[in-house]
């Protein structure tokens, strides 16, 4: 009995040693040695550490992400907009040694901190936008800026900002008939300025369609005067030509096609008053008067077999 009393005594002995000579990093946490309000040794990476008992102190630190919701504050955008902004923050501590020189490891004083940087450079950002601005897809853009610009100012506290972004953006109770009413008519104003950019638009359209139509009908007439014109005078150069190689003769048919119309084809529908002495008359009263009226004759009888 006394050997076992012994042997456990041994064991519990190293124990207790191995427990003040060393300390154990967990995969969650970091830790830091501190002896007498100076930092020794800084673990980051899960293991096993060894100290000094009694003179050394370890502090465990949050080695996971760490999120962190800001209370909603009012902020005044470019438009002079009042608006209730709530956003959130997620943090790690990246620098064990820098967190505890600024915060003496409290979470609580370094979340302060982080709510003081990022409503700075919120407010700030947001005072350059407008209100249409932050409700919109420019919203991302803002964020990223907001974000980079907090990032930096963290760093030197050993804070690395994850992210950062707005839950919510809120008008008060008491601007948002106004504010929408405003929007409810900018959103008018823009849409009557459309439409009357689309009318005016159509309007030059229609003009320029209707000036390349008269262009197009004024060539198109111009070129059907001209092939006519062309057309013409070449059936009067024919008739020319035809006419010229027998005048008499032509003079003779006219007369003759002139006396069908008047007596044969207009026959009891026209009355016609001539002296016997005109020259409309020459050959009805002149030696040729037979071969006129067998001229006409045959006009009678073609007339009939028309009919």
């Amino acid at each position: 009995m006394r050997k076992l009393a012994w042997f456990v005594g041994i064991v519990v002995g190293i124990l207790i040693i191995f427990n003040l000579f060393t300390f154990t990093v967990d995969e969650t946490k970091q830790a830091i040695v501190v002896q007498y309000g100076n930092i020794k040794q800084v673990a980051t990476e899960a293991g096993l550490y060894f100290k000094i008992p009694f003179i050394q102190n370890v502090q465990f630190m949050e080695g996971r992400l760490l999120s962190y919701d800001i209370e909603p504050r009012e902020l005044i955008t470019a438009d002079q907009r009042r608006l209730s902004v709530n956003n959130y923050a997620i943090w790690r501590i990246e620098n064990p040694q820098q967190f505890k020189e600024s915060f003496n490891a409290r979470r609580d004083i370094a979340q302060t901190r982080i709510d003081d940087i990022l409503y700075s450079d919120l407010r700030n950002v947001l005072a350059s936008y407008e209100f249409n601005q932050i409700a919109s897809g420019e919203r991302e853009a803002m964020l990223n800026t907001i974000q980079e610009t907090s990032t930096e100012k963290l760093k030197e506290y050993g804070i690395n900002l994850i992210d950062a972004k707005i839950k919510r953006a809120d008008l008060p109770e008491a601007n948002e008939d106004a504010v929408f009413n405003r929007m409810i008519s900018e959103r008018e104003r823009r849409a009557s300025q459309l439409r009357a950019e689309g009318d005016e638009r159509s309007k030059e359209v229609k003009s320029e369609a209707d000036r390349k139509s008269s262009v197009i009908v004024a060539e198109a007439r111009k070129e059907a005067e001209t092939i006519r014109g062309e057309g013409e005078a070449k059936a009067l150069d024919i008739y020319a030509n035809a006419y010229s190689q027998n005048v008499e003769f032509y003079e003779f048919w006219r007369k003759l096609a002139s006396y069908r119309r008047s007596f044969v084809k207009g026959k009891g529908k026209n009355t016609i008053l001539i002296s016997p002495d005109s020259r409309y008359m020459q050959l009805l009263s002149s030696g040729e008067t037979e071969l006129a009226e067998v001229e006409v004759q045959s006009d009678e009888e073609e007339v009939s077999s028309e009919e």
